[in-house]
């Protein structure tokens, strides 16, 4: 039986969540029909998505179908229960969640993220906005079988659902995993069945899967799907991809075009990353130890299961930026002076790593000042180019140091379209 199974409202809807699955490195099928779960032809497969065509249909019959669906299929060998949504919360989200709920039972609780980051679908105080245009001012909001009233997800779920539910936002999600683990048990213990929480981008959505098993909370991922990826990442057991060719990525620009391709990176492939806190690397030089150890351990504790690897700066997100004015006054130094103590220190992490694996056999770095500084440390005597993968991307071979032949790409944080970094990572990953 499949370890994660999730019921959609759509035969479209369950063919994009089970896509995103697929990319994470499981074996997804959709399945028309929830009494051929059981089909022998699907043993052996990780994810199974049912789609329950219950999107536009009256409430109590749309409830029925899902938990019909769920009764089929429920078996002890599964480890995630997901409930797909529209992305756009057109439907029946609230009946088709209280079906889970009541047929799972009191242990589990429904954890609403209704955000789709790279189709412009963030949940922000509670309100969905479309690439920034609130839920109800878009065109979608006219839609004749599922008109939108709210751009509230609260609203819709307290006009639709029998449960008690709270929100959390994003002041929650940025006091880190411990803290919001506390905020959830807290809203859990006061009797909410359902959390509705904020989300902007892939960490959000990382650090609330995080908190959820911190807390040890039996969660239903609701969602149109990336949430749902998400959490199936962390809560199933990898395969292990065996034999050399890991590509390491070492990401350092905090530039809007960085930020959109890291975004799409990370979305769009299968990719083990960690962010280095940049306020704990400007601290002191212990704290900047101890962060590198952190990150480059954490790194090769995954190596066994995935060809792609990121270490990425934490000041790619916005509200995770450290302002440099502080250590600029205390230590009187240039910006300059600490953009460099930024760039050696990912590329620390990157010869730990390299240093303890030798499976890694290339790297990607995006900035000219984290390319100078991951050559510097390894004593690369030069670099012998052998191809432009992008416009202003280099390819090539590292000559000398104490990684000569090492594959490499080097890339400018402003340079390319949104999928550059995803070219360039497939692109290292062929060649070697």
């Amino acid at each position: 039986m499949a370890q994660v199974l999730v019921v959609a409202d759509d035969l479209t809807g369950a063919n994009a969540t089970g896509v995103l699955l697929k990319k994470n490195g499981f074996t997804t099928y959709t399945v028309l029909d929830p009494a051929h779960g059981a089909d022998p032809e699907l043993a052996g497969c990780d994810c199974l998505v049912i789609p329950t065509e219950s999107r536009a249909i009256d409430p109590r019959e749309a409830y029925d179908r899902v938990k019909n669906a769920l009764a089929v299929t429920r078996d002890d060998g599964v480890k995630l229960y997901a409930k797909r949504i529209d992305s756009t919360l057109r439907g029946n989200l609230g009946s088709e969640t209280d079906a889970f709920l009541d047929l799972l039972g009191p242990d589990y609780i429904a954890v609403c993220v209704p955000c789709f980051p790279s189709s412009g679908r963030v949940l922000v105080g509670g309100y969905l906005l479309v690439n920034g245009v609130p839920l109800q001012k878009t065109e979608v909001a006219k839609d004749p079988k599922n008109p939108i009233t709210t751009s509230s997800a609260k609203l819709l779920y307290l006009a639709q659902s029998r449960y008690p539910l709270e929100t959390i936002h994003l002041d929650d999600i940025a006091k880190g995993v411990e803290s919001l683990a506390a905020r959830m048990t807290q809203a859990v213990e006061g009797g909410a069945r359902i959390l509705v929480c904020d989300s902007v981008s892939m960490e959000d959505m990382e650090t609330i899967v995080d908190a959820l098993l911190f807390a040890k909370l039996k969660f239903i991922p609701v969602d149109p799907g990336v949430f749902t990826a998400t959490a199936a990442k962390r809560v199933l057991p990898r395969k292990k991809v065996t034999g050399p060719g890991k590509v390491l990525m070492a990401i350092g620009s905090v530039n809007g075009v960085a930020r959109g391709q890291v975004k799409e990176l990370l979305g769009g492939l299968d990719i083990f990353h960690t962010y280095l806190d940049i306020g704990e690397v400007l601290e002191s030089l212990p704290r900047r130890e101890a962060e590198v150890e952190r990150a480059a351990k954490a790194l090769l504790e995954a190596a066994e299961d995935y060809e792609y690897f990121a270490v990425i700066g934490s000041g790619i997100d916005p509200a995770r930026r450290v302002p440099f004015e502080p250590y600029l006054e205390r230590d009187r130094c240039t910006v300059d002076e600490l953009s460099c103590v930024i760039g050696d220190a990912i590329a620390a992490v990157v010869l730990e790593v390299l240093r303890a694996n030798k499976e890694f056999r290339a790297i990607y770095s995006t900035g000219g000042d984290i390319s100078a500084a991951i050559n510097r440390q390894m004593g690369t005597v030069g670099l012998r180019l052998l191809d432009e993968v992008v416009p202003l991307a280099g390819y090539g071979e590292l000559i000398g140091g104490e990684f000569s032949g090492m594959r490499f790409i080097s890339k400018g944080g402003m340079v390319g379209d949104e999928k550059a970094m995803i070219t360039c990572a497939r692109y290292l990953r062929e060649k070697i």
